[in-house]
């Protein structure tokens, strides 16, 4: 189903990206991996090739650092110059409870790369996206968003920062988007919708620390209890190309299934203020 459709994955050298990409690529997808790293993406290719088989023209390496607005910038120029169509849009990279940093732009770094980096990357791939309609949005979010709450005051965590809730508030942030840009894409021929992959085995949990006397015995019950990367995919692919969703806009989904969100996900006057600001802070103008 995927033959002939040109795929972007955020993030695509690890986790729950590189299972996305290779699951679209087993469907004969073509994926655009926009990684951070490309050095990392390399070797993540050239994995998904040995574990799928697939053509070598299939995955395309992109360099994109979604903490950097104008790497953001540069990755969309170049792809709008080079590629005639996209069909697919899975804004899949994040980060996860870092110390207190910032993104080259001086954003707080969970809210600057899971948000704003994604916000942005969205918007100018926006237009390309309606070429190719019909075409889809996929945002990659967690459930850990019930902990979150979007503070007006402190979007930067310049007041107080908690990376837990930092976390939190970015991923209520991804919903809240999803929410919004669902409202002004009706008609368009473009769907976005949202996903939780659930608890996974992956890299993101780096910046949380596990004492070393615990971790073996962590280690194993992850392994019992957590998804791996593949099961954590599962639901990115299927609203990537799967006909059961083809029209279906602004719902978020877990185990391929429609969820009911908290309102606090889908508050449409918060959703359009956050959007506003958003644009402001990005640098949009309209």
């Amino acid at each position: 189903m995927m033959n002939g459709k040109t795929v972007i994955v955020t993030g695509a050298n690890s986790g729950i990206g590189k299972a996305t990409a290779a699951g679209i690529v087993k469907l004969q997808g073509r994926v655009i991996m926009a990684c951070r790293d490309l050095s990392r993406a390399e070797e993540a290719a050239r994995e998904i090739r040995q574990q799928t088989g697939a053509d070598g023209s299939l995955l395309v390496l992109k360099q994109l650092d979604l903490a950097s607005l104008t790497s953001v910038r540069t990755f969309c120029r170049d792809i709008i110059k080079e590629e005639s169509r996209l069909d697919v849009l899975i804004n899949n990279a994040g980060i996860y409870q870092c110390p207190y940093t910032k993104t080259e732009d001086g954003f707080e770094m969970q809210f600057g790369v899971n948000h704003l980096g994604h916000f942005l990357l969205t918007h100018l791939l926006l237009d390309l996206l309606k070429q190719s309609a019909p075409s889809r949005i996929v945002v990659v979010s967690s459930k850990l968003y019930k902990r979150g709450h979007i503070n007006f005051e402190d979007l930067n965590s310049e007041q107080s920062y908690d990376k837990a809730f930092a976390y939190s508030r970015s991923k209520l942030a991804n919903l809240l988007f999803t929410c919004e840009l669902a409202q002004r894409l009706e008609g368009s021929g473009v769907t976005v919708n949202a996903l939780t992959p659930g608890i996974v085995r992956t890299n993101l949990g780096r910046h949380v620390h596990i004492p070393g006397l615990v971790k073996p015995v962590f280690d194993l019950l992850s392994r019992g209890l957590f998804k791996s990367p593949e099961e954590g995919a599962q639901t990115s692919v299927y609203l990537a190309c799967s006909l059961d969703v083809d029209g279906v806009q602004g719902e978020c989904f877990a185990d391929c299934q429609p969820q009911v969100l908290l309102d606090k996900a889908t508050d449409l006057e918060v959703a359009s203020k956050l959007w506003d600001i958003s644009e402001v802070m990005v640098g949009i103008t309209t």
